[in-house]
């Protein structure tokens, strides 16, 4: 008998005599009722919310809560989780815990114009959007004063002597009144809520102990210690069931409020009556808790549920059955009982014995992080892959916010923190090659450091993926902000795109200390921030050289209407091929089109520019969603560098250190000849096979033996 078998029947031995003890000794349990509930914007429908008033859904899936207008108004919003959440029990005095992470930001198209404010709010009802000005929509009734119960956590932008404020920038605690109990001076942080930068908070109560915490800041990183902590006597301001949610309210001006993120949990219990004995653990819930919520969890009960609201039936053993079993214990010989406890002690010391002995004999294994290339090690950050998993709800299909090369991203929030977070998985059916791309995108990105590069935060390798944690964008990829928004971004936005992108290019290929070639530059591979400051990411095809070398020719790789003639002839990626690209790019976001499109008959953008260009009517191809409003000479500039780098001939294009200093300002707009220059390429350097490509179009390549100044002899892109 090997030694595994000789494990596993001692393991059945002492199992059956610590069940043949423990049948003996069964007591009397209760177990409390607990209510749970748990949501968050990656999971809510709009079935699940309520909007009120002014609040309305954006295009980007976030809420305002007060209407966008450009003349001062007076109004008021709220949205409300459509379900009503159970705060108190009936049965006990203790209120229920609970812990919410929202992020937020109020803006104003007249900064002078200031008013208003808004609230994280508990209220009694769901048909009242509150009332506007001072009253941040917290309290209903036509003069704010109704009767009702509420729980309010404000983020005020005026002072109102009416309800003692201390100025125009703070946060209160609003006790069903609108005169705070507690408050603080964001000043004290450095926010300025009237900033129009995102602002997270986080605010946390312990119903056992009747302590509230709130924290704020820039940062989704939580702080260490709370901005304002109190105890308050939630019961006596809250009706057993309450609507979660929150209201703003402007009060003549022009100021905005809008909801980017939001999650929220809660739990409350009803103690037992009556114990025969302590009672068993509950065993905790399979859903991972909000972000920040380490206190709450740890204090409420949690149980698995099918629904928001969901109840355990209490299980009791009747006291009967107890004391027939403590009497049968009682008649056991005392011989008896002190052998099963010796066997059961030989045993023990048996087992431990022999783990002992197998642990020693056990082959020592490297840490998985030795495995990796050491820039991996010098990353931020290890995650653990249960980590990123409760972070993306178990990767589930609602949290995708893109694909890049050979991955998904989803969008993440992490337990321990409360940070959001783009978490990037690879396509385990891309195999070896899969994997060999994401290790490069690693140990590429973890030694860059560039305010306009997608910052990585860390990275896991367990169960045989690998994943990367990069900075969540609240806007997205410029393709999108271009594309699938009714409203795209205005001209002067653009324009910082392009040129922080081109900063960014700049960097990798002139300032760092090994050259990186991107090879996949495309607008949906920048991604912007909540300023629309963009962030180039996705470097799985990239590869770095040494300055001065010269890189070996590969297969193409990349998106087709991106890349450069001379790369998709040789092969050979190199700084150039990515200036094309990015001109395939400023091309885009002048005129509002995709590098390839189909309507209205097969269109490459780069030809069709540089046709309109030879043709003196170049403005015709500015994007109409611009209205004309935007600087001529700056459009004129930007259209000049846009058809400078995306030249077919690789030496013609300027480099991306002369491309920021052209958009600029600080250097004169290239000189960009009438007619379309060319190149010849022989087909001996043409590579046969491009099965390596990753295309976002499906397209037929027919080339020829050369290329000249007509596009019907260079290359040209057929339609399946």
């Amino acid at each position: 008998m090997n030694p595994l078998s000789h494990f596993y029947l001692l393991f059945l031995v002492l199992l059956c005599l610590c069940n043949a003890h423990t049948t003996t000794t069964t007591t009397t349990t209760t177990k409390p009722t607990t209510t749970k509930t748990e949501f968050d914007f990656g999971t809510l429908t709009l079935s699940n919310l309520k909007l009120l008033g002014d609040a309305h859904l954006n295009n980007n899936n976030t809420i305002s809560l007060t209407r966008d207008l450009p003349v001062p108004n007076s109004g008021a919003g709220r949205v409300l989780y459509s379900n009503p959440v159970r705060f108190r029990s009936p049965e006990t005095d203790t209120p229920a815990s609970f812990s919410t992470f929202f992020s937020f930001a109020v803006a104003n198209l007249n900064p002078s114009s200031i008013g208003g404010g808004l609230a994280f709010l508990l209220s009694p009802d769901d048909a009242d959007a509150g009332d506007p000005g001072g009253y941040l929509g917290l309290r209903g009734g036509s003069d704010g004063s109704d009767g009702s119960l509420f729980f309010g956590v404000e983020f005020d932008t005026l002072m109102d002597a009416e309800f003692n404020d201390i100025n125009g920038n703070h946060v209160g605690i609003d006790l069903n009144s609108l005169v705070s109990d507690e408050f603080g001076d964001l000043g004290e942080l450095e926010i300025d809520l009237k900033s129009g930068n995102v602002v997270n908070a986080w605010i946390d109560f312990d119903g056992p102990s009747r302590l509230l915490n709130v924290s704020v800041s820039y940062s989704t990183v939580r702080p260490n210690s709370p901005f304002l902590s109190s105890r308050i006597e939630l019961e006596r301001y809250v009706n057993d069931f309450m609507f979660v949610g929150f209201s703003a309210s402007t009060q003549g001006s022009t100021e905005t409020h809008t909801l980017q993120w939001w999650s929220f949990t809660s739990s409350s219990s009803s103690p037992p009556t009556h114990f025969a004995a302590p009672p068993h653990a509950t065993p905790n819930s399979t859903n991972s808790p909000p972000p920040g919520d380490a206190a709450a969890a740890a204090a409420a009960p949690s149980t698995s549920a099918s629904a928001p609201e969901q109840r355990t039936d209490n299980n009791r053993l009747s006291s009967s059955s107890s004391s027939s079993c403590r009497n049968e214990l009682c008649k056991r010989k005392p011989a008896a009982v002190a052998g099963v406890v010796t066997a059961g002690a030989f045993i023990l010391a048996l087992l431990a014995c022999f783990l002992i002995w197998v642990y020693s004999k056990k082959p020592k294994f490297v840490k998985k992080a030795e495995l990796l290339p050491t820039e991996i090690v010098r990353s931020p950050k290890e995650f653990s892959y249960r980590e990123l998993e409760l972070a993306t709800k178990g990767f589930d299909s609602g949290r995708v916010i893109g694909h890049g090369a050979f991955g998904t991203v989803y969008k993440g929030i992490i337990p321990s923190t409360g940070g959001i977070v783009a978490v990037k998985r690879c396509n385990c059916h891309n195999g070896e090659q899969g994997k060999a791309e994401f290790l490069s995108e690693l140990s590429i990105i973890a030694t860059l450091r560039h305010r306009n590069l997608l910052r990585l935060q860390g990275w896991c390798h367990e169960k045989g993926e690998i994943l990367l944690v990069y900075d969540y964008m609240p806007n997205g990829s410029l393709d999108k902000a271009l594309f699938d928004r009714l409203i795209p971004p205005q001209w002067h936005l653009r324009r910082k795109i392009l040129i922080g992108v081109s900063s960014a290019l700049a960097y990798l290929h002139q300032e760092c200390e090994n050259q990186v070639i991107h090879r996949d530059v495309k607008s949906s591979n920048i991604m912007l921030d909540e300023e629309f400051n963009p962030r180039l990411g996705d470097f799985g095809l990239a590869r770095q050289f040494e300055h001065d070398k010269s890189p070996d020719a590969t297969m193409a790789a990349g998106t087709m209407g991106y890349l450069a003639p001379e790369y998709l002839l040789t092969g050979k990626a190199t700084e150039k091929s990515d200036v094309f690209s990015f001109g395939a790019v400023v091309l885009e976001v002048v005129c509002g089109r995709r590098p390839i499109e189909r309507e209205g008959g097969f269109c490459n953008l780069v030809d069709w520019v540089w046709s309109l260009y030879r043709e003196g009517r170049v403005g015709r191809g500015v994007d109409v969603r611009l209205g004309g409003e935007f600087d001529e000479e700056e459009m004129r500039r930007v259209v000049m560098v846009g058809l400078a780098c995306s030249s077919p001939d690789p030496m013609a294009r300027p480099t991306m250190r002369s491309v920021v200093q052209m958009l600029s300002g600080e250097a004169e707009p290239p000189v960009v000849p009438m007619s379309k220059p060319s190149m010849t390429f022989s087909t001996s350097h043409l590579l046969l096979s491009l099965q390596d490509s990753v295309s976002d179009c499906n397209a037929l390549i027919t080339i020829s033996s050369s290329c000249s100044s007509s596009p019907a002899d260079e290359i040209s892109f057929i339609g399946n």
